[in-house]
């Protein structure tokens, strides 16, 4: 299939980036000993599991769902965390895991004698906020996730594992700053345990990222403890692998031109909206930046559904077609059909040629409902 043959919208994910993010990912592993897990809440794309499964020791996951897809789908270890597990989803979670994580001691004394022979671990908060509040930050005050020092007197017996997750698209630095938090306030137990769960939120395949560092401070934890090291990234498995193409259907201007796009940021890339956050758009500048500024929106009735601003050498005109970068994450675990707006199609490049993995339509709007 040819470029020109792709329906819009539809998430692409180009399969040579997502190889050399995997590539990275597996050096770090071999160079260090430590095990990388797909976190897919932030990518969940089967397609393509097979793939990183020849990279990556296996999956994580946010509950059974996830986890029923990481054992159907992809070889290797199959973790899961979540922070409340159901009593009618448990039997089989523990049926199809490896490593089971507990949100708190009463979920451990809850759940830990239904566990059968998967590995058990709890997690930890350690109160060391290095991202400074907002939604995404497992330490800001108040927070459900993990165990506080203050609420955790001992090792329970049977536990073998600890994990953190505090990052978000952070880097080496961030990491040894939580480890060493982490350390002095629960160090006392590492030597007791089989392995220790460093979480996810490593930007280990960004540019800039200090790979020297994480390498140095991965061999230094399990050297001293003795301990199997995990790491869960999400994003950096497919970061910056996938594109969102979308079509100009109309230009209006109300005040400034305005271009109405086939596809959504409510519905196909909610994080725009959320964190906020500006996709990198291919050809374009900032407003202004260029000859001509427009508004890019979507064609729901929310009237805030808009991408944002950006600037381009030429005029957009109805039929464009333009590529919203760094679409892989986060969007298709995320999308919505608010509205009875379609889902994107999901694609696949290799090298210079496209499969159609898969398309949906109103069945899969209706089912939903």
């Amino acid at each position: 299939m040819n470029f020109n043959d792709l329906p819009t919208p539809v998430y692409v994910i180009d399969e040579d980036k997502l190889i050399k993010n995997l590539e990275i990912l597996k050096g770090v592993s071999e160079r260090t000993g430590c095990k990388i897990l797909l976190a897919q809440k932030a990518f969940s794309c089967y397609a393509f599991y097979p793939l990183i499964g020849r990279y990556l020791d296996g999956a994580t996951s946010s509950g059974l769902y996830e986890a029923r897809l990481a054992h159907e789908e992809m070889r290797g270890e199959n973790h899961v965390f979540c922070p409340a597990y159901l009593d009618g989803e448990f039997v089989e979670i523990a049926k199809i895991c490896d490593h089971i994580v507990f949100n708190s001691l009463a979920q451990y004394k809850k759940f830990a004698c239904r566990a059968g022979g998967a590995s058990l671990g709890l997690r930890i908060n350690p109160e060391f906020s290095t991202q400074g509040g907002g939604i995404y930050d497992p330490c800001a005050p108040f927070s459900r996730l993990g165990v506080t020092k203050s609420n955790f007197t001992e090792l329970p017996d049977g536990v073998e594992g600890l994990h953190i997750h505090t990052l978000c698209e952070q880097g080496a630095e961030d990491m040894r700053d939580t480890f060493i938090h982490f350390e002095k306030n629960f160090g006392q137990y590492f030597s007791k345990l089989k392995w220790l769960n460093l979480g996810g939120g490593h930007h280990i395949t960004r540019e800039g990222y200090n790979l020297n560092l994480l390498e140095n401070e991965l061999k230094r934890i399990s050297d001293k403890y003795g301990v199997q090291v995990y790491l869960e990234p999400g994003e950096a498995v497919a970061l910056n692998a996938g594109y969102l193409h979308t079509k100009v259907l109309e230009i209006v201007n109300n005040g400034m031109d305005i271009a109405v796009l086939d596809c959504s940021a409510e519905c196909h890339m909610p994080d725009v909206l959320e964190m906020p956050y500006r996709p990198p758009l291919f050809g374009s500048g900032k407003a202004g930046e260029k000859k001509y500024t427009y508004r890019l929106s979507s064609r729901t009735c929310l009237a805030g559904d808009v991408v944002g601003d950006y600037s381009f050498d030429c005029r957009l005109k109805e039929g464009d077609i333009l590529t919203f970068g760094d679409m892989a994450i986060y969007s298709m675990v995320k999308n919505n059909t608010f509205n009875g707006m379609p889902l994107p199609a999901i694609a696949a490049k290799r090298g210079e040629s496209y499969e159609l993995i898969k398309v949906f339509g109103y069945a899969d709007f209706k089912g939903r409902l």
